[in-house]
């Protein structure tokens, strides 16, 4: 039983990590494309203010191209971050599925743990009410 207890808590322990995993990747993508928003503005006001909006003009602000250049990282990190979501959302739901199988043995073995003690009790009481009508009949 004991042996039981634990492996379901162990299934428990993985699926919360994997949900952890899940959170914090959604909260880095949110993060980075909060970030990727703001250099867009930055981009945007000083390619305003320089009145030149074309990267290849040779008087293009060199603070645009940078700001260009990380949005464009994080962009791109923000695409491979998705695809770790999928994966880890797809682990997340095996690791689901694990814990309610677990959870189902569980319960089929204590509800079988339970047939056995009634049964038990019940042919504890037989035997008493044999011993009842032995004592009776001496």
């Amino acid at each position: 039983m004991k042996s039981r207890d634990t492996f379901l808590r162990l299934k428990r322990f993985q699926a919360e990590e994997k949900r952890r995993r899940v959170t914090q990747l959604e909260m880095m993508i949110t993060e980075f494309n909060r970030m990727a928003g703001e250099l867009h503005k930055e981009i945007a006001a000083e390619e305003q203010r320089a009145r030149i909006s074309d990267p290849s003009h040779f008087a293009y602000p060199t603070y645009a191209r940078a700001a260009r250049n990380r949005r464009d990282n994080l962009v791109s990190s923000m695409e491979e971050l998705k695809g770790q979501l999928d994966e880890a959302k797809l682990r997340l739901d095996e690791a689901m599925a694990e814990v309610s199988k677990a959870e189902s043995l569980e319960g089929r073995d204590r509800s079988s743990d339970r047939m056995h003690e009634v049964v038990r009790a019940a042919d504890m009481g037989a035997n008493l009410g044999m011993m009842g009508l032995r004592a009776a009949r001496a």
